[in-house]
């Protein structure tokens, strides 16, 4: 047998790195990285280290040289929606007015290929200007919103997932669909798209309540079919909302049970929001390796809840983090960082939990990779990882300058680019293997 062609070195830089072994983080004061191709020509990471021993291996090869920047994994938002970028920052007394008010009328616009197509532009620009590389997306019930994201991100080379949202029930007219279409449809855009240079694709009911039976069961029968593709929905949001879902499946144990029923439960499984659950619950996920999206700026927004980070961790239930627009308030990593810690303070147990900064910060790189099944392909800087990375500055602004040179230790520094930082902390974006001009 012949020996597979080894990877090629092509560039590398220098500069403080932050990577993550299991949930820890290590840090590299001069550190270096060397970025090159593997035998099917994906860009990825080939080694990390300390600057010295690593490029001593690599004497002729190019090297940018940042002693002042931190390189880090990009960031992966584990629910959002790209319909809803022109809603963001929309009042509304809660989830279920918020929807009707705001997010049907809007989404029915998607219809039009060619609005879709410009939203998707400016969401993916949007999304790489704060620094994040890899999203799990919502499109709309309609196949032109779905072409038209997948067509985006392809041709800026993200590693991205989304798919075609399935609402054939209690849904308005212009985003309500029909059953077995929505089926056929959801396995042509499957088919099309799915494992296309770096997409995949997302089963997508919207939730419960806007799914019939039928629907729910042939999204699962696709997702058996296809168990390599992702599965995504909402969960558990608003306490309406999981009093509508009782009453439309009285024989499921609960809201999560009604998914389980159906077959929906699996990993590559992420269910958005996941508050108002009980052990069972959480025990349920763990143990069929679905995962939570944890949206912390929308639940404050929209006076969901608080996701219990204690409980989850307790369990070893999956979760990662996510920004939810346009329910969720901002496209950046930052703020959705800052709105967890708050959570967590606040909490559903009596004392609440102080996340660690490093924390935070695994759990919307490498941690959120593992919950979509792409743990040490994205989210980190290991070798082997696809070359997907961001570098930051602490000198950003004159607040953050002020206040990183006085950081003592890495959750320090970290937790003031949490709380100090914005899209211009990130100063550029590396997308499978070249810097991002800007």
């Amino acid at each position: 047998m012949l020996n597979p062609r080894p990877a090629t070195p092509t560039h590398a830089c220098r500069a403080r790195v932050l990577r993550f072994d299991n949930h820890q983080p290590i840090w590299e004061d001069d550190g270096a990285l060397v970025f090159g191709t593997d035998a099917t020509g994906q860009a990825r990471l080939l080694e990390v280290g300390s600057a010295p021993a690593v490029l001593g291996q690599y004497p002729l090869l190019p090297v940018a040289h940042w002693p002042d920047r931190i390189v880090a994994p990009g960031f992966v938002d584990l629910h959002i929606h790209y319909p809803q970028t022109d809603i963001i920052g929309s009042p509304a007394e809660g989830l279920l007015p918020w929807l009707e008010h705001y997010t049907f009328p809007a989404e029915t616009r998607f219809a039009d290929a060619a609005h879709a197509a410009a939203t998707a532009e400016f969401f993916l620009d949007e999304l790489l200007r704060n620094g994040v590389t890899t999203a799990l997306t919502f499109c709309t019930s309609h196949p032109a919103s779905v072409e038209a994201f997948f067509q985006a991100a392809r041709q800026r080379q993200m590693r991205m997932m989304g798919g075609k949202v399935m609402q054939d029930r209690h849904s308005p007219d212009g985003v309500r669909d029909q059953t077995e279409q929505s089926l056929l449809d959801t396995k042509a855009l499957l088919q099309r798209w799915h494992g296309q240079d770096r997409l995949g694709y997302a089963i997508t009911p919207r939730f419960a309540p806007t799914s019939s039976d039928a629907q729910l069961r042939g999204a699962a029968e696709l997702a058996a079919r296809y168990p390599d593709t992702w599965i995504q929905s909402h969960l558990a949001e608003n306490r309406d909302e999981v009093r509508w879902v009782a009453e439309l499946f009285p024989l499921s144990r609960s809201y999560l049970g009604v998914y389980e029923d159906f077959g929906l439960l699996r990993q590559r499984a992420i269910y958005a929001h996941c508050i108002h659950l009980d052990t069972t619950d959480r025990q349920r996920m763990k143990a069929c390796h679905t995962a939570a999206a944890v949206s912390p700026t929308s639940n404050l927004f929209l006076g969901s809840g608080f996701f219990d980070f204690a409980q989850a961790d307790a369990i070893g239930m999956g979760y990662g983090l996510a920004s939810d627009v346009g329910g969720g308030t901002s496209f950046s990593p930052f703020r959705t960082m800052l709105a967890a810690y708050f959570a967590g303070r606040e909490g559903q147990t009596k004392q609440g939990v102080s996340l660690l900064p490093s924390q935070l910060w695994y759990r919307h790189t490498a941690g959120a990779a593992a919950a979509l099944g792409l743990e040490g392909s994205i989210g980190n800087l290991q070798p082997g990882c696809e070359a997907d990375c961001i570098v930051l500055n602490p000198q950003a602004t004159p607040l953050l300058a002020r206040r990183t040179a006085q950081a003592d230790s890495l959750e320090e520094l970290l937790f003031a680019m949490i709380v100090l930082g914005d899209d211009r902390l990130v100063e550029r974006v590396m997308v499978n293997g070249q810097w991002l001009p800007g």
